[in-house]
């Protein structure tokens, strides 16, 4: 059974970090790559980071967030740190690979004072 299980999503104030954890299992995690989306209220769902060989960012979070796998854990992290309130949103970690594509749950992350 394919699971990705996200957490360390919280509450936190601007200027703030938070490292999030997605632990992944029912497949080859290796042959994957490993994405963060997020999704605002009333907004779509947008690719913020991704990781297989190399790393890939969205210009609104690079030199902020940092994301990272760890394969013999089958874990992947997303980093974040200087956290501003246009941040807030429900993170998703996904792993595709060909036509495998799985997504977790998600994880809430408000930033706000």
């Amino acid at each position: 059974q394919v699971q990705l299980v996200e957490s360390g999503g919280g509450l936190v104030q601007p200027g703030g970090s938070l490292r999030l954890s997605c632990a992944a299992s029912g497949f080859t995690f290796t042959r994957y790559r490993m994405n963060w989306y997020r999704q605002a209220p009333g907004k779509e769902r947008e690719l913020v980071a991704a990781i297989f060989y190399s790393t890939n960012y969205a210009d609104s979070v690079k030199g902020r967030f940092t994301i990272s796998r760890d394969n013999t854990k089958n874990t992947v992290y997303l980093q974040m740190n200087s956290l501003k309130p246009e941040d807030t949103a429900v993170y998703y970690c996904n792993a595709i690979y060909k036509s495998s594509e799985y997504w977790g749950q998600g994880t809430q992350v408000t930033v706000s004072s």
